[in-house]
């Protein structure tokens, strides 16, 4: 049955007014993402090309296999057009939502997006560690190629921009970034659990330590004496509390928040140790008993503990970040285990209480999982964000032997990867963005460099800042269309 043009629209109009009227967070389409102007997408024409077939392998000890990468113009009924009109964050123009002068959060049309200061969606396409490198070949060669800092800065964060990327990730060079007249959205994260550490690691020399260098694999969240550590590191964020293109804080990167910390505190720190006493408490209060014994506890007992660590840790972290900056948003401390925290409800679920947006390191697998985005969500309530990921091209000349990034045969391949990747998440609605990372390869000459940054093609340019030019035209093909894509799969 055919409907008149002004039933149809009241219609449309009357059911937009009643979700907005109960609250609900979704609104019917294409009502919500209405026209601006520039073209919505349409159906591709025909059969496209099937998914690129890619070799790759983990790390340089695996095999080589073969993995599939969907790129933009292989992507069923998307036809990519002009990008919509943005404002001066990067946001969208297509919905006007609560401008409240900084970035913030919110579900919107059955999708989670930042929002910009201005009021308007937001999807963070960022490069981590965009800084001009550390050692004295890559100074000299910044000199010969821009002149100063400020000069790299300006054009090579232009570059960027022109490239689609609206956002700068961890460990970037922000004090140079916001000194230019022409701005970037950025991120901060310091670290109060990491400097900590390296005060702890020297009292326990002979402890056994994981990968990420804690005594006995744990994070001494119990320990008095971080309370210090915490305020010192997080005081530091008043500096950008009053500017709106900070998006928000990382605090610490990539602890241990392992099954095993309950085996770890009670066997290998000795009784009057702080983290024993708390283990045990914990444990006594669990089991509802004096003396409980670490055979009592079960699988979920330890992944319960683990989350109970995480919150001693955040209740820390959280209370100060409010109190020295309660404008922005907190992204986290950037999981990064699918052994351990990728996996634990728990962990998702204390998460959720205290982090406005979850942060993830994502290695190992060669996309992101659908079903593990939408449990992130689920268990936390929360909108994630992937601060890590990337591959290493065996034709930039480097040897790759460091590094958690898949090893791809060629620059096109890592571009191949780029644009599937992002598909995914995408596809997710619950990603409201990705960090890139790097903006530079390590220099392989550098004594100082950490020994998983010794040797590997992380970076869209390499370490004397020469472009990595099919990875970088891979990436500004995707990210022109990201907001187009996100309009494609919520029509579907």
């Amino acid at each position: 049955m055919k409907m008149g043009i002004i039933s149809a629209l009241t219609l449309a109009a009357a059911l937009f007014a009643a979700s907005c009227s109960t609250g609900e967070k979704t609104y019917a389409l294409p009502e919500v993402y209405k026209e601006d102007g520039s073209s919505s997408g349409g159906v591709t024409p025909g059969e496209v090309e099937p998914p690129h077939v890619v070799r790759a392998r983990k790390d340089n000890n695996s095999s080589w296999g073969e993995y599939e990468a969907v790129t933009i113009d292989r992507i069923q009924g998307f036809a990519p057009s002009a990008e919509p009109e943005l404002d001066q964050y990067g946001g969208w123009k297509v919905a006007q939502l609560e401008a409240t002068g900084f970035f913030r959060v919110q579900e919107y049309a059955g999708r989670w997006w930042l929002v910009t200061p201005e009021g308007h969606l937001y999807i963070s396409k960022g490069v981590a560690v965009f800084s001009q490198g550390g050692s004295d070949r890559q100074a000299a060669a910044l000199a010969e190629k821009f002149g100063s800092v400020s000069a790299w800065a300006r054009e090579e964060s232009g570059r960027l921009r022109e490239n689609g990327f609206n956002s700068l990730g961890a460990w970037s060079n922000v004090g140079t970034v916001r000194s230019l007249s022409v701005k970037t959205p950025y991120t901060v994260i310091v670290s109060p659990m990491g400097s900590f550490n390296g005060f702890v690691k020297k009292e326990w020399p002979n402890a056994s330590y994981g990968w990420e260098g804690y005594p006995e694999d744990f994070a001494f969240v119990f320990d008095p004496r971080f309370d210090t550590y915490v305020d010192e590191a997080i005081r530091t964020v008043a500096t950008y509390a009053s500017d709106p293109y900070c998006i928000g804080y990382f605090i610490d990167n990539e602890i241990p928040w392992k099954q095993y910390a309950l085996e770890r505190c009670l066997q290998r720190f000795p009784a009057d140790n702080v983290n024993h006493i708390a283990a045990q408490e914990w444990l006594d209060a669990r089991k509802n008993k004096v003396g409980a014994t670490l055979s009592e506890a079960t699988a979920e007992d330890k992944r319960a503990f683990i989350a109970y660590c995480l919150e001693t840790y955040l209740k820390k972290v959280t209370e100060r970040l409010r109190y020295y900056d309660a404008n922005h948003l907190f992204l986290g401390c950037r999981f990064n285990q699918w052994n351990y925290e990728l996996i634990n409800d728990e962990i998702f679920k204390v998460a959720g209480k205290y982090m406005d947006v979850i942060s993830i390191n994502h290695y190992q697998k060669w996309q992101p999982d659908q079903t593990a985005m939408q449990n992130w969500y689920s268990w936390s309530g929360k909108p994630f964000l992937v601060t890590e990921f990337y591959t290493k091209g065996m034709d930039s000349g480097l040897g790759n032997t460091t590094g958690a990034g898949w090893i791809v045969p060629e620059q096109k391949d890592r571009g191949y990867f780029y644009q599937n990747f992002v598909n995914e998440l995408i596809k997710s609605k619950t990603c409201v963005g990705w960090h890139w990372f790097t903006y530079m390869d390590n220099d392989p000459e550098n004594p100082n460099s950490d020994a998983s940054n010794k040797d590997s093609n992380k970076g869209i340019v390499s370490w004397d800042f020469q472009t990595y030019t099919p990875l970088l035209e891979s990436m500004n093909e995707i990210n022109h269309q990201v907001y187009q894509l996100a309009r494609f799969y919520d029509n579907q």
